[in-house]
Formats: C-alpha cells, sequence, structure tokens
C-alpha cells in the first residue's frame, strides 16, 4: 500500500466518521448539537436560504400556493439529509476499500467501482460482482452493511419522533387558537375568556402553557427541522401561539390582579427562555432592540378591549411603561423569528397592533 492509498484510506475513515458522528447528534443524541459544520445543519440551512426566496419567485401573488409551498419545505429536507448521509457513507467507505483495492477480487479499476462496491455493501444489496477476499476488506465490507442497516433504523425511529413531537405542538396549537383567536393574540384570549364565562380557567391554561413552552424549546432545539413544519391550519403558527402567550402572560403580570398572574409569570419565563435559546442556536437574532414593537395607542386600545370585556386594570402609564421595557426584552427576536421562518403576518397584541417587522414583511411580498 503506497503513501498515495494511505491518504485516501484516512480520508475516507474521516468522512465515514463525520457522517456518523453527525447522523448520532441528530437522531440519538437528545440534547442540542453544538457543531455547525455538520451534514444536516449545511443541508437545512443551505436550503432554507433558496426555499423561500424560491417560494416568492414561482408564486409572488398567491399567498395560499406559497405557503403550501413553504410547508413542503421540512420533509424535502428530512429527504436530502438521509441522502447525504447514505451519499458521505458511500464516498468514505468507496475510499477507505479504494485504498485497500488489492484485497478485492476482482480489483477495481477505479475510485467509482471501489464507492459501488461500497454502495452495495451499505445498501445490503450485494451483488456479488466484487467481493472482499481478505480480512480487512471483509471487515470494511461487513462495517457498511452495518452502517447502512442502522442508517434506516435510527433514520426510521427519528421519523416517528419527529411526527410525534409536531403532533402534540399541533394539538395545543389548535386548543390555544380556538380560546385565542385565529391567529391568536392576547386580548383575544381574555375577551374570549370573559365571553365564555372561562376567566377562571386561565391558570389551568397558562399551566399547560408551561409545559407546551418547554417541550417546544427542547424539541426544537434538539431536531432544529421541526422548527421548519408548518402548522396545517391557516393563521396558525407554533411562532405565532409563542408570542401571544408572551403577550398575554406579560398583560396579566402588568395590567390584571396580581393574586391572580402567578402562573402567567411563570409561563412567561419559560417562554422568553425559548425564545431566547431559539433565536440564538439558529443564529437569528444575536441583540435585544429595546424597542417593544407596538406603540403606546396599540397598548391604549388593547387596555380598552380589556375594560370592556369585563377586566379591572392597574394604573395605565406606570403599567405601560413596564410592559414597554418587558416587551423589549423579547420582541426583536421574536419578530426576527417570524421574518426568518416566513411566519404569516400575525398581530401580537390584538388587531390594531401588527409589528414594524411584520409590516415590512408584508410589504417585501408584495414587491
Amino acid at each position: 500500500m503506497g503513501a498515495g492509498d494511505v491518504v485516501v484510506l484516512l480520508a475516507g475513515i474521516a468522512s465515514i466518521a463525520f457522517a456518523l458522528t453527525d447522523i448520532f447528534q441528530a437522531v440519538i443524541v437528545p440534547r442540542a448539537p453544538t457543531l455547525s459544520y455538520r451534514i444536516s445543519f449545511i443541508v437545512w440551512r443551505s436550503l432554507w436560504r433558496v426555499w423561500p426566496a424560491l417560494a416568492t419567485r414561482l408564486h409572488p401573488r398567491d399567498a395560499q400556493r406559497r405557503e403550501e409551498f413553504l410547508a413542503t419545505f421540512a420533509p424535502l429536507a428530512l429527504i436530502v439529509m438521509l441522502v447525504a448521509w447514505v451519499a458521505v457513507l458511500v464516498l468514505g467507505y468507496g475510499a477507505v476499500l479504494w485504498g485497500l483495492r488489492g484485497e478485492l477480487a476482482p480489483a477495481p479499476h477505479s475510485y467509482f467501482d471501489a464507492a459501488y462496491f461500497a454502495g452495495t455493501s451499505l445498501l445490503t444489496i450485494g451483488f456479488g460482482d466484487i467481493v472482499a477476499r481478505q480480512g480487512i476488506a471483509r471487515f470494511v465490507s461487513l462495517c457498511a452493511a452495518a452502517s447502512g442497516l442502522g442508517v434506516v433504523s435510527v433514520t426510521t425511529a427519528y421519523l416517528f419522533a419527529l411526527f410525534g413531537t409536531f403532533q402534540r405542538r399541533e394539538a395545543f396549537i389548535v386548543t390555544f387558537a380556538a380560546r385565542a383567536g385565529s391567529p391568536p393574540s392576547a386580548i383575544g384570549l381574555y375577551e374570549i375568556a370573559a365571553m365564555t364565562h372561562t376567566r377562571s380557567h386561565l391558570s389551568d391554561l397558562m399551566r399547560e402553557a408551561q409545559g407546551w413552552t418547554a417541550a417546544l424549546m427542547e424539541s426544537h432545539l434538539a431536531y432544529p427541522v421541526l422548527a421548519f413544519f408548518r402548522s396545517s391550519h391557516d393563521e396558525q403558527s407554533w411562532v405565532g401561539t409563542l408570542g401571544a402567550l408572551l403577550d398575554a402572560s406579560l398583560l396579566a403580570d402588568t395590567m390584571l390582579d396580581p393574586e391572580e398572574c402567578g402562573e402567567a409569570r411563570i409561563c412567561f419565563s419559560i417562554a422568553r427562555h425559548t425564545v431566547r435559546d431559539l433565536a440564538s442556536f439558529f443564529r437569528i437574532a444575536k441583540m435585544v432592540s429595546g424597542d417593544p414593537g407596538i406603540a403606546r395607542a396599540d397598548f391604549d386600545r388593547a387596555c380598552e378591549r380589556l375594560v370592556a370585556a369585563g377586566y379591572a386594570l392597574c394604573e395605565r402609564d406606570a403599567a405601560w411603561e413596564r410592559f414597554a421595557r418587558t416587551r423589549g426584552e423579547y420582541a426583536g427576536p421574536l419578530n426576527a423569528m417570524a421574518r426568518f421562518f416566513r411566519i404569516p403576518q400575525v398581530a401580537w397584541i390584538g388587531d390594531g397592533a401588527v409589528s414594524h417587522a411584520h409590516e415590512g414583511q408584508a410589504n417585501a411580498r408584495g414587491t
């Protein structure tokens, strides 16, 4: 074995380790991966750079068809990830077997012949036109077959985990939309609670929202492609639901009876943590602008609607100062996430309060 064969063999081993490490981190390890130079990260990040622009180019005036096109991204990304993992493994095992070509019969005439043998071993096809004659090559071909079976097995389990988590996420979104309107808003939540005489159940809802928000953070950090799965119902999204929960919790803490907002405070803490972690992980926003994202007039209109629904409010000027200061901590990253994931225009507080970021997004879509 010459020096060149050794280099090729080592490069093949590095490629195999690169692919298997990514599969292990993306599928098996239940925590946010820390490395950016991974196959799965490169796949979904690169595809998402062009997918929204392609959606706009194909359907510039049809919002519904554009949304349907964006909804195909996550399933496509999963398929491309699987193909990329298999391709890197085939190329890696092909390089190793090319370095060991003297142990194959007949000896491959080119690297592509070795990669072909690696592919038939990895996919457990085994045509038998090339076979391993000696120990190391036999061991490598067995490792390739085991890798192929392992990739298929763990990917199948991965898909079941993804779809199960997606269904649980969507179940809460649909339930919350029934309580907060569609698209959901903080004011809608309190108005519907007053109209249906379920104000006493708001604490239970906030407690349920705490579990949903924590699960959202953990699942979308561990399985980033989940964030790109769009809701199957119009005007609903996980970003919109998260924003409505934040606003509802903050309104309760700043405007309503302090004795009734304990669960809301806990929900707000978890939801704000979720926004920060997801925005940081997806490299969406690194700084907090301090801009609350709504004007004082919008806040006053929201207060009038709460009063009309029968709520007793705290002193408005002091509440606005605290509300604006606190909302400025999450409004920027939240709106940046909505732009990044191309979430349809959402009014976080109520019908009259559309964030500046979404106004810009709507104008961009119209061009």
